[in-house]
């Protein structure tokens, strides 16, 4: 737990360290009042009638309070502002760190997961650090501070609060060791919780058109009920210590005035004494009620501290369960990692040199030996079965992952060299499923960075070249209407184009399609690859596709089977030489359409 806050803001420490000077003396001035009580005691016992020595003990008392409660505020506002300023750092380290991964590491923790460790787990720590920089430095201080005004003063109540704080720090140990694994399985049962609520709001339709509401509710009741289980056994075993603490409390007051009276009955008043004897005995016995007062409440001041440092260890195991869980992300390994090429002499040129890929924890290549090139301007596409690899080859085009063995050349460089800035300056990347942001038409096209400032012509020519235009203009406010959080407020046709025109709006000299045309009909399919073929001369493309039609008339077509390289050349050439191609063929048209279409 303590790597999280190896990264605080200088400022912060100094703010800390701010925080336990005041906190000092905030217990300094607490620890104050028992001695005035004490006084006042002592001044009632004596019979004293002079008021004004009672104004002025009741003055200290009151001035005491006073500073100790404007200190709790300062030091209360000083411990949020840390709080809330570091949990800010951390969320936007964290928030950084996932937006680095690669797809590989975003699976290794789940969405749902990283979701539940940017949010709920920050608070946690932000939580901790308000209520510790509070209560865990006072509670020593007052405790050790009331320990050593008590010390010395009497054997016998020193022993009771000794046996109170052993009651104590016993039931403490043993509730702990029995919560602290239990905390880290409600940390995992949350991000449970929180996956099955994403899958059931992302898969809406599919769960309606299914008739299987009942079915996921009973995924989310029993996982629910888990949490809930976990999360009752914890309340219930914290909840113990406070009959405890409580109990504890009253019988320390009890046994104290209980003990106090018996020291103070063996002071005898010698009856047949001088009458300086008698003065002296009554003297001694108002000293010890004062004591006994004064160690009475040093006695709750200890108590009390255990009572803080009890509500931190209630939250602080699941702090650090949160802390690990941060950390595991902040410490991970980024499999993809950044270059520091700016520049190529080459533009528009990519290469495949003996390329193998495997997939994090797989037991096999999905790709092996891939080797194939494209020129500036040129078309390549991409078919196969189901599984044969060729949306991974896009993804390696792309590089959202590395090769696992041999070289992706970007104009003549490994992509791994380039920064990431020019390496997405050069390639565009439609994903098969398109993605589009809580955001207007025209802030979805012109998304994120590019490498020239983009214009509301650059946008208008991207939407025109995608067949965007139509459904657009027919939209209430145009390009300026709101497109809903995942695009759900269009169809599928419709998030395929405004995801391709995103990609041509950046004028990239890459484009990678993988499968991006598979929601579109076969005329708007025809015409928008005839728009690239014409608008984006001197732009390559790069084409995953299912359907023949789409891939046709690519400079080359390379043929995958189960990630190997069944066949390269143009559609005729297939035809002739790859039995792979042929079948994919014949399963989509006749042979009678192919002869007329060729």
């Amino acid at each position: 737990m303590i790597h999280i806050f190896s990264n605080m803001k200088t400022k912060d420490r100094w703010l800390a360290l701010l925080c336990l000077l005041l906190v000092c003396g905030q217990v300094y001035f607490d620890l104050r009042l028992p001695d005035y009580t004490a006084e006042i005691t002592v001044l009632i016992s004596s019979e004293v009638t002079d008021l004004s020595e009672y104004f002025v003990a009741g003055g200290n008392m009151l001035g005491c309070a006073l500073c100790s409660a404007l200190l709790t505020v300062v030091v209360g506002y000083l411990a949020a502002m840390i709080a809330a300023d570091f949990s800010f750092d951390v969320r936007a380290k964290l928030f950084n760190k996932v937006a680095s991964m690669g797809s590989g590491e975003i699976k290794k923790f789940s969405t749902a997961s990283l979701i539940t460790r940017t949010t709920n787990d920050i608070t946690q720590i932000q939580m901790i650090i308000a209520m510790g920089l509070q209560m865990m430095i006072r509670a020593p201080i007052m405790a050790i501070w009331a320990i050593i005004k008590i010390v010395g003063k009497s054997w016998q109540l020193s022993a009771v609060v000794a046996a109170a704080v052993a009651v104590v720090v016993v039931s403490l140990v043993v509730l702990l060791a029995i919560m602290i694994p239990k905390f880290r399985i409600v940390q995992r049962q949350i991000d449970d919780v929180n996956r099955l609520t994403d899958e059931n709001l992302n898969g809406i339709r599919v769960v309606r058109a299914f008739n299987a509401e009942q079915y996921q509710e009973d995924k989310f009741e029993t996982a629910n009920d888990s949490l809930m289980r976990t999360q009752l056994f914890t309340g219930r075993g914290m909840a113990f210590l406070s009959p405890i603490m409580m109990f504890v409390q009253s019988g320390v007051s009890v046994a104290i005035y209980y003990v106090g009276a018996t020291l103070i009955n063996a002071i005898n008043v010698p009856l047949d004494g001088t009458i300086a004897d008698v003065m002296a005995a009554v003297s001694d016995r108002s000293v010890m009620l004062g004591e006994v007062v004064s160690f009475s409440s040093y006695a709750l001041y200890v108590i009390m501290s255990f009572v803080m440092l009890l509500m931190i260890f209630m939250m602080l195991p699941r702090a650090a369960v949160s802390a690990n869980r941060i950390n595991e992300v902040i410490d991970a390994d980024i499999a993809v990692t950044e270059g520091t090429e700016t520049a190529s002499e080459e533009t528009g040129s990519i290469e495949f040199r003996d390329v193998s890929f495997r997939y994090p924890d797989a037991s096999e290549d999905c790709l092996k030996h891939i080797s194939f090139s494209a020129k500036k301007g040129e078309t390549v596409a991409f078919i196969g079965a189901t599984g044969s690899g060729k949306s991974t080859l896009g993804s390696l085009a792309a590089r959202l992952y590395d090769a696992t063995e041999g070289t992706v050349l970007l104009d003549g460089k490994d992509v791994s060299t380039y920064s990431f800035e020019t390496l997405y300056n050069k390639v565009g990347y439609i994903p098969q499923k398109a993605t589009l942001f809580a955001d207007t038409v025209e802030g979805n096209v012109a998304f994120g960075r590019s490498g020239q400032e983009l214009t509301d012509a650059d946008v208008e020519n991207a939407l025109d070249i995608a067949q965007a235009t139509e459904f657009v203009d027919a939209m209430d406010e145009g390009k300026n209407s709101w497109i809903a959080q995942g695009g759900s407020n269009v169809s599928g046709g419709q998030k395929q184009r405004l995801a391709i025109a995103r990609a041509v709006a950046r004028k990239p000299e890459i484009l990678i399609f993988d499968d991006s045309f598979s929601a579109l009909d076969y005329k708007t399919d025809s015409v928008l690859r005839q728009r690239l073929k014409t608008d984006l001369k001197g732009t390559t493309c790069l084409i995953v596709a299912q359907r023949i039609g789409t891939i046709r008339n690519a400079d080359r077509i390379v043929v995958l089977d189960n990630g190997t390289v069944a066949g390269i050349g143009t559609h005729e050439e297939l035809m002739k030489s790859c039995p792979v191609y042929q079948q994919i063929a014949l399963s989509q048209l006749s042979a009678e359409e192919l002869a007329a279409n060729a």
